[in-house]
C-alpha cells in the first residue's frame, strides 16, 4: 500500500469508505468550480454567450463521455487486481487503459471539431446567429485538447481503483485554481474586467488594454482556460504514475497494447461508454425538447428557457457531489472485496452508502427548494425571465434528489463488480424510456410547456430507483469476477 490509500477489505467499512469518498466529493466540486467559473464570467459577456455554452455543453460531454467511458475498465481492474493481490496485473492494466483510452481520444478530437457545426444545428442552434457562432468556437477549442482531459480522468479513475483519492484531489485543486485565476482575463481580457476593480488595479487595466487592446476571447476563453488547466494535470498525473510515487509504477512496456487486456477493457468500458454517453445524448435530447417548449410556451423565449435549464443541470451536478462521490467510492470498495472473494461485504458497502446519500440529500433537497430564487439570481443576475423557469425546476426536480442519488449508489456497485451492461440497461431506461418520451409528450400534448420536462426529470428518477435497488437485490452482479487471480495467471501465460 502507498501512504495515501485505504484497507477496504478488512475491518470497519464505514471510515474507510468516507475517506475513500470525500475526496472524490471534493474532486467533483473542483470540477463543478470549472463549469461554474466558466458560467459565471460568461455570464458578464450576456444571454447568448450563455446560452452558447448550453448549447455546447452536451455535445462535448458526449465526445468525452464516449472516451471516458472506458476509464471505468481501469477502476475495475486494478481495483480488482488489487484486492487479488495481483499488483504486478495492476501496473499491467494501468498502462493498458492509459494508452487505449489515449488512442481513443485522438479519434475524438479530431471527429468533435471537425463535426461541430453540423452537430450543434442539431440541439437547437440556428447556423449563422450569434449563439451558434459562439458554440462553435468554444465546442471545438474544447475538442483540440480533448486529450489533455482524458488524461486527467484517466489518473483520476486508476488511483480511485488503487484506493487512493487524496492524490487526484489535490491535482484538481491546482487546476481548478489556475482555471479560476486565468477565467476571467481569457474571457473578459483588460476591458471592464471587474477583477481590477475588486482588486483596485484600474490604473494597470487601463495601461495593460492601452498596450494591447485586448477585450477577451469570450465564450472561447472559457475553453482556452479549461484545457490549459486539464493539460497541465494531466502532464503532472503522468509524471507520478510513471515515477511510482503512488503505488503504481508504470513503465514503457506497460503502454504495448495486448489483446487480451484490450479485450477485458472493452468488455468492461464499453458498456460503461455507452452509458455515459447516453446520459449525454440524453443531456442533448433535454436541451432540444426545452428549446422547443420555449418556442411553444407563452411569454418564454427559446433562448431563456435554454440558458436556464443549462444553470440547472450544472447546479445539479453540484447537488449531486455526494452521490457521485459515494458512487465512485463504491465501485473500488466492491471491486476490491470481490477480487479478495468476499462479496457479502461488497454488498453490505453499497447498502451503507444508500444510507449515506439518503441522509446527505434529505436537506440539500430541503435548501434547494426553500432558496431556488436566490441561486440561479447568482448566475445570471438581471435576467427574470431565465430565474423564473429556473425556480419551476428546483422546485418540480428537487424534492426527488434522494432518488436520483440512490440510483447512482446502486449503479457504482453493478460497476464495480464488472457488471457494467446492468448499469448500463438501467441508465437507458432512465433516460429513454422514463424520462425524453414523456417530457416530449408533456410538452407536445400535455400543453405544460417547460414545466412538463422537470415533471418528467423528477418522474424517472424515482422509478429509476426503485427497480435498479430491486434488481440489485437479487444479488446476481456478486459473480461477476472480471480478473480473478486464476484468470489473471492464464491471461499472462
Amino acid at each position: 500500500m502507498s501512504a495515501r490509500d485505504v484497507e477496504l477489505t478488512e475491518g470497519d467499512l464505514l471510515k474507510p469508505l468516507l475517506t475513500l469518498s470525500v475526496p472524490i466529493v471534493l474532486s467533483q466540486l473542483m470540477q463543478v468550480g470549472y463549469n461554474l467559473a466558466d458560467t459565471f464570467w460568461v455570464g458578464r459577456v450576456g444571454e447568448a454567450a450563455v446560452s452558447a455554452l448550453s448549447f455546447s455543453w452536451p455535445l462535448v460531454f458526449l465526445m468525452i463521455s464516449i472516451g471516458g467511458g472506458f476509464t471505468v475498465a481501469g477502476t475495475v481492474l486494478v481495483a480488482q487486481n488489487k484486492g487479488a493481490g495481483n499488483h504486478d496485473r495492476v501496473d499491467h492494466v494501468a498502462g493498458q487503459t492509459i494508452a487505449f483510452v489515449t488512442l481513443l481520444s485522438i479519434f475524438f478530437s479530431a471527429v468533435g471539431y471537425l463535426l461541430a457545426p453540423t452537430l450543434l444545428p442539431l440541439i437547437g442552434t440556428t447556423p449563422g446567429t450569434e449563439v451558434h457562432n459562439l458554440a462553435v468556437a468554444y465546442t471545438r477549442t474544447i475538442f483540440l485538447g480533448v486529450y489533455f482531459m482524458f488524461g486527467f480522468f484517466i489518473f483520476q479513475a486508476l488511483l480511485r481503483g488503487w484506493g487512493d483519492t487524496r492524490t487526484p484531489m489535490f491535482l484538481m485543486a491546482f487546476g481548478v485554481a489556475l482555471n479560476v485565476i486565468i477565467d476571467p482575463f481569457l474571457i473578459l481580457g483588460f476591458d471592464a474586467n471587474p477583477v481590477f476593480g475588486l482588486l483596485g488595479l484600474d490604473a494597470l487595466q487601463s495601461q495593460l488594454f492601452a498596450a494591447t487592446g485586448f477585450t477577451g476571447y469570450g465564450v472561447q476563453g472559457a475553453a482556452i482556460a479549461t484545457v490549459f488547466s486539464r493539460g497541465l494535470g494531466a502532464l503532472v498525473g503522468f509524471f507520478l504514475l510513471f515515477s511510482g510515487r503512488v503505488g503504481i509504477q508504470l513503465s514503457p512496456r506497460d503502454l504495448v497494447l495486448k489483446a487480451e487486456t484490450v479485450r477485458k477493457i472493452v468488455k468492461i468500458g464499453a458498456p460503461s461508454s455507452v452509458e455515459q454517453s447516453t446520459r449525454a445524448l440524453g443531456v442533448t435530447a433535454l436541451t432540444a425538447i426545452v428549446a422547443f417548449a420555449g418556442a411553444k410556451t407563452v411569454g418564454v423565449d427559446t433562448s431563456a428557457a435554454v440558458a436556464a435549464f443549462g444553470i440547472g443541470i450544472r447546479l445539479n451536478s453540484l447537488v449531486f457531489l455526494p452521490a457521485i462521490g459515494l458512487q465512485q467510492g463504491i465501485e473500488t470498495v466492491v471491486g476490491q472485496n470481490l477480487g479478495a472473494e468476499k462479496p457479502d461485504r461488497a454488498e453490505r458497502g453499497v447498502h451503507l452508502g444508500a444510507g449515506l446519500i439518503t441522509g446527505a440529500l434529505v436537506f440539500v433537497s430541503v435548501g434547494a427548494y426553500v432558496f431556488a430564487e436566490p441561486i440561479f439570481s447568482v448566475f445570471i443576475p438581471g435576467e427574470p425571465n431565465v430565474i423564473a423557469i429556473g425556480v419551476d425546476f428546483l422546485h418540480i426536480v428537487a424534492p426527488t434528489y434522494i432518488f436520483l442519488g440512490i440510483f447512482r449508489v446502486v449503479s457504482g456497485g453493478f460497476r464495480g463488480s464488472g457488471s457494467t451492461r446492468t448499469a448500463m440497461i438501467f441508465t437507458l431506461l432512465s433516460l429513454w424510456v422514463f424520462r425524453i418520451p414523456p417530457a416530449y409528450l408533456l410538452v407536445a400534448y400535455g400543453g405544460m410547456g417547460v414545466s412538463g420536462v422537470w415533471w418528467a426529470i423528477a418522474l424517472s428518477s424515482v422509478i429509476s430507483a426503485v427497480l435498479a435497488y430491486a434488481w440489485f437485490l437479487r444479488g446476481t452482479w456478486k459473480d461477476n469476477v472480471v480478473d480473478s487471480p486464476r484468470m489473471a495467471a492464464a491471461a499472462d501465460d
